[in-house]
Parts: C-alpha cells; structure tokens; sequence
C-alpha cells in the first residue's frame, strides 16, 4: 500500500482517487477551494455532459491533440465504461442528440455526490483549502509535497496531480500545475483557450445579442481556404458569436489566429436551401408583401432582430415598395441570406474557455501509466496534459480515462 496525495478534487482527481483506493492505497486528496469539482459543476449549462456514447473511431476522430497517447487509457476506461461506472455508483444517465450523455437528473450536482460519496467509502480523506505549493523531489523521484503559507513537508510514495488547465479559474483552474511540472523539467506546450466564444469586428453585432439561431450552417475561412465548417446552433454575443458550432469552430482556428491571419465566419442562415430555391421563396414573399415597403416584407423569412441587420446590409432602400425592387437586388439579398460573413479579430479569454489546449508534452509522459518520464512517481492527469477535444463530452471522457489509469497503475 502506498501513501498517495492526489492534487485537485475536479473530474480526473476524483476518478484518479477512487481508482487509488480501491486498489487498497492510502490516498489523500488535496482540494484549494471549499468543496470538489466546481468546474463539473458548471459543465454543460450545469447538468453534466458526462461522456459520449459513441464507438472508439468517432471518440478518437474528436480528439484534437495527441490522441494515440490515449489509446491506453482509453482502453482501461472507454465512454461505455464511464456510462458503466456511474451506473455502479449510483447514478442513472440517459443519451441525448450527439450521442451526449447526461444524469438522469439534468443536475452535475449529482454527479459530484455520487463521486463524493464514494470517496467517502473507500476511506478516501479529502482535505479542503489544502493549496499547494510546491512539489519536493529526491534523487528524480517524487518525495513530498509543500502547502502555501506552510513550511513543513507532507511526504508520500506517490503524486497524482490533476490541477486542471487555466479555463474557468474562478473554479480553481490557475495554471498551478504547469508551474510545477516546468520547474521539476517537464515542457508545456502552447496554451490558448479553446471551445470557446469569438469576437468579431462588425459593431452592428450587438444589435443581434441574444439572438439565438438553430439549423444553420458555418464555414470558417482563413483567406480562400476553409478551416471548418459545421450544421447546428449559432448564439450573438454582444462581442460576436457563440453556441455548439462556434465553440467547436474555435478550436480549428486557433493555429491561425494566433499567427495573426485574417479569418472570417460565414453563416448560411437558410442551409436547407440552394440559393435558386431561397429565390423563389424571397419572391413569394414580395409578392405577398408586393404594396408593402422592403423594412416590413422579411417577417415571414427571418427574426426581428436579424431584419433590423439585414436591411442595411442588402443596401435596399428600406422604404422601397417591394414591387419596385429589382431582380439584381433580390439576388444580392438571397447571397447575404446565404453569406453573412464576419472577421473574427480574437477569442474570447479563458474566463470563457470550456478547456484549455495545450499542456504538459505527453512525450515526456508515460502513456501506459500517466507516469511522467522524468520524475518517478508522479503522475498528469486530465486537463494539465497536451490533450484536448470537441465539445460533446469527449473533454471529460479524457479526464475519466486518464485519471482511473493513473491511479490503477500506482500497484504495478
């Protein structure tokens, strides 16, 4: 049995503690804030998108860093065993469109119970406002750990340390683990903010805060070449735009706009419709509306909010008798309707960031354990690592995967 200090009480650490525990190990689980997994929390609008319940290619095909390093914990802890898990403990789950797994419930409080309570059983002694400050080592192997404003050493025969990236630090994800693994040798990769919300440069986009528009497609461009593109749920921002297709786009973009290339969005705000189709259903629209001026003849095509941008952007007189407006402005208006397009200047910062990419480089980790290659016994779980995915549940099925693989690989 070894005496083992697990730092952090998100996702990975729980999973990484219970896995420690119930192979008979003596496990101390450090937590900075006053109660486990904020974060979990906060995911998926506060219900827990747990995992998903896809098969091994599509799960890999979202990975977006490093996914063969997963292929080991993956197979020690795969999305059907997650689902299993939970199960186990307690917590009923069902599958929702994306193959996205929730609790029963709707509530990631209740996620947080069960995995609480099982540390509670398993004699897991979980200590809170324990921070951490530095990580002691003795001839290349882990020795103790330091806490803040403390002197004294708590010594171990092993370190899992699960800190998380920088997204969402009000939860406790400060970027603490990356100091520690820079200072014992190891290399952090690039860190940006991913899945995350974009601004754009077009003023006019406050006018559409709120806005939230369903079953329209995007495409991401950076010059003529495109990045991405995607079908879904789009949401204006009073800095540019979110939602699911956004905060998958984001990740895509990330090489560019950190080289500072120009990258523009494009939105098909009729998807369903080629451009001679969305032509005839303009036209029977002014036809109906054929005495009416152009400002009051959308009604019936788009949201209000969209009709007060739209106009402007045709360059339509919005006083113009719809019966007077010519075919070559209608098709003009049919490609706006078909290529609203705007210039992404930035992302938005990790305050907003569902994840971080970039990490610890998994070159220096042991793949079949999380061991690091440079320190013995200590182990990167989670988040901290050079490993990151879409949205859908994939983020979190890495945290599960990685952090029960950690721990069970502390008997071998």
């Amino acid at each position: 049995m070894k005496k083992v200090y697990i730092i952090g009480g998100g996702a990975s650490g729980m999973i990484a503690a219970i896995s420690a525990a119930r192979c008979g190990h003596n496990v101390i689980l450090l937590e900075k804030n006053e109660k486990l997994g904020k974060k979990i929390y906060i995911t998926g609008k506060g219900r827990c998108n747990l995992t998903n319940a896809c098969d091994r290619d599509t799960f890999f095909d979202n990975v977006m860093s490093n996914p063969k390093f997963l292929y080991r914990a993956y197979n020690q802890l795969s999305t059907y065993d997650v689902v299993e898990f939970f199960e186990q403990l307690g917590l009923r789950t069902k599958v929702e469109r994306g193959n996205r797994v929730f609790p029963l419930s709707d509530k990631s409080s209740d996620v947080i119970s069960v995995l609480r309570n099982e540390l509670v059983r398993l004699g897991v002694s979980i200590r809170y406002k324990f921070e951490v400050s530095d990580i002691i080592t003795k001839e290349g192997s882990f020795h103790g750990i330091k806490l803040v404003n403390s002197d004294e050493i708590l010594y171990g025969d092993a370190v899992i340390v699960a800190t998380g990236g920088l997204s969402y630090p009000l939860t406790g994800s400060t970027g603490d683990g990356y100091k520690f693994a820079k200072k014992l040798g190891h290399t952090i990769t690039d860190l940006s903010p991913s899945l995350v919300s974009l601004y754009v440069s077009e003023v006019y986009v406050k006018e559409l805060m709120g806005l939230s528009l369903k079953n329209i497609s995007i495409s991401v461009k950076s010059g003529q070449k495109e990045i991405y593109k995607d079908f879904g749920e789009l949401l204006f921002t009073h800095f540019g735009v979110s939602g699911p297709v956004i905060l998958s786009a984001s990740r895509h973009i990330i090489p560019y706009i950190n080289h500072k290339d120009a990258v523009t969005l494009s939105i098909d705000l009729k998807p369903a419709l080629t451009n001679q189709q969305l032509d005839a259903r303009v036209l029977r629209d002014f036809e109906e509306f054929k005495n009416k001026q152009f400002k009051n003849s959308l009604t019936h095509l788009l949201p209000n909010k969209l009709i007060d941008v739209i106009i402007p952007l045709s360059s339509i007189n919005p006083e113009k008798q719809v019966n007077s407006i010519t075919k070559e402005e209608r098709l003009r208006l049919v490609e706006l309707l078909k290529n609203l397009t705007f210039n992404i200047t930035r992302l938005a910062s990790y305050d907003q960031a569902v994840i971080t990419k970039g990490g610890i480089s998994t070159k220096e980790i042991n793949p079949s354990t999380m061991e690091s290659k440079i320190i013995k016994n200590m182990y990167f779980v989670g988040e901290i690592l050079d490993l990151d995915a879409l949205t859908g549940g994939f983020n979190l099925q890495i945290a599960w995967s990685t952090g029960y693989l950690a721990g069970k690989s502390l008997s071998s």
